[in-house]
């Protein structure tokens, strides 16, 4: 007797806990009818970070506007054999590239001399930070764009020197961003700007400052106050910076001046990458310290659409938390 009312008490418990969970999930699925627009948290957190991954990989913002349509910089790439793109510190993500041709690379039988090759590998996306846009009836560019990648991510060499798989976010200390501006046929929209504090500088001399700043270094004040030494005449370019690893960082630069790394993306994406996109900052309106922005208006950029602060933007918190918060 003793071990049927055992059994059955065990077995009222049983119900009573299927009941609960019954009923538990029963209010649970009412919660997820009722807040289903919000979609699932792991989903939704998986898809922003793929979302940020190519638009920091791949997305211009619009930029070959400038880089291609003016600089013509697509011009001296047509001609730019893969060993001198390596020199100048451009890297190749082997991931995009076929078994057979990493094999053909790590044996020597890529010819590095062809500017055809390095075409070709601006077609497979393989060049990190460069977008190419291609005549239709044949391999050559008719355009170029620049993305966040060409400067903060890098390769870990697997395949041979500034060839191998991608680390995005940290920065290319290789790459000699003044001899790649140098490089482009048409820099009359810069020598337009620094004319306004240099009147009469040539193409000649600008190339001269260009090539002054050296792998991994970036002069983003240049554009601004037109001055290309620190005060005690070295170079005034810095170093390019890291776009990750910055958890608990709100500041991009170590003095605060600039602002939040926001709003630093928000200056390079419209003030020095030219994307197409709005920027405001009243501070560069200060002719005494910002001579060319303020001429310039370069701190009330204005455009629509805005392709920077679109919901398909860089400036989205999808790529702002895998970029910056990695």
């Amino acid at each position: 007797m003793r071990v049927r009312w055992i059994t059955l008490v065990m077995i009222l418990v049983t119900c009573v806990v299927l009941i609960g969970m019954k009923e538990n999930h029963e209010r649970d699925a009412k919660a997820d009818s009722r807040f289903g627009f919000l979609g699932n948290a792991e989903d939704n957190s998986r898809q922003m970070l793929d979302s940020g991954k190519q638009i920091f990989r791949f997305d211009t913002f619009g930029d070959q506007a400038f880089w291609g349509d003016l600089l013509q910089l697509h011009r001296a790439i047509n001609g730019l054999s893969p060993r001198n793109a390596l020199a100048l510190g451009l890297k190749v993500d082997a991931d995009a590239l076929s078994p057979s041709t990493v094999e053909a690379i790590k044996h020597g039988k890529v010819n590095l001399d062809d500017p055809a090759v390095t075409r070709s590998l601006i077609k497979q996306k393989a060049v990190l930070g460069v977008v190419g846009f291609f005549d239709k009836n044949s391999d050559q560019l008719r355009s170029v764009g620049l993305t966040c990648a060409v400067c903060h991510s890098t390769v870990n060499d697997s395949v041979a020197s500034g060839i191998g798989s991608r680390i995005d976010g940290l920065a290319n200390r290789d790459l000699n961003v003044g001899a790649i501006i140098a490089a482009a046929p048409n820099l009359t929209p810069v020598q337009q700007l620094l004319q306004i504090v240099h009147p009469g500088i040539t193409a000649d001399q600008i190339k001269q400052v260009l090539h002054t700043w050296g792998p991994g270094k970036f002069d983003a004040e240049l554009f601004l106050d037109g001055k290309t030494v620190q005060p005690g005449g070295r170079s005034a370019a810095t170093l390019i910076p890291n776009a990750r690893g910055l958890a608990g960082h709100n500041l991009h630069t170590w003095t605060g001046g600039w602002g939040s790394i926001p709003y630093w993306n928000a200056f390079v994406a419209v003030d020095e990458m030219h994307g197409v996109g709005t920027f405001f900052d009243e501070r560069f309106d200060d002719a005494t310290q910002f001579p060319i922005a303020a001429q310039a208006q370069l701190g009330h950029v204005s455009t629509d659409p805005d392709r920077i602060r679109s919901p398909a933007s860089c400036l989205r918190c999808s790529s702002i938390s895998w970029r910056c918060r990695q």
